[in-house]
């Protein structure tokens, strides 16, 4: 009867010592995931203090789109505008759709690669691609950059 008792934590112990960096890289996982689910519903809610939080202090955005003559435009910006941007009060909800996310993590470094469609309300604008870094200090994880491409056609349905 004894041996009963014995096999759950035994169990538990070998199923722990197995798990280790599995397990804890799942975690981190979720941990980087999570930051980037909150800037997405920071701009949902237009809430500029709950999106300031998710970014380190010199973080910068980069956009990628085509002009109508197929020519290459590079827009960079410090975070600070759309931080901004998010809490000046609009009309209409800014909603970020990301799907088949990938996450990576290797040490206190993660990249999050998310295809999007982005909405104002429920009225389409365009789609493209996220490029998440992010790193992590002793606050937790923070983005230090997002590159995106934007284009109105040839979005996934």
């Amino acid at each position: 009867m004894m041996h009963l008792r014995i096999y759950p934590i035994v169990s538990i112990l070998i199923w722990s010592l197995a798990c280790g960096s599995f397990c804890k890289a799942q975690n981190e996982t979720m941990k980087v995931r999570s930051v980037v689910d909150r800037l997405f519903a920071a701009m949902q809610e237009g809430d500029s203090a709950k999106a300031h939080a998710v970014f380190s202090d010199h973080a910068q955005l980069t956009s990628l789109s085509y002009d109508k003559k197929d020519s290459l435009i590079i827009s960079t910006h410090p975070v600070s505008g759309f931080i901004k941007a998010i809490g000046t009060p609009h009309q209409e909800k800014w909603i970020e759709k990301i799907y088949n996310v990938s996450i990576s993590v290797d040490g206190p470094m993660a990249t999050v690669w998310a295809p999007y469609k982005f909405y104002l309300d429920d009225r389409y604008l365009h789609c493209g691609v996220n490029a998440i870094q992010l790193l992590k200090t002793m606050a937790g994880w923070k983005i230090t950059e997002i590159t995106d491409t934007r284009r109105k056609e040839n979005c996934p349905d």
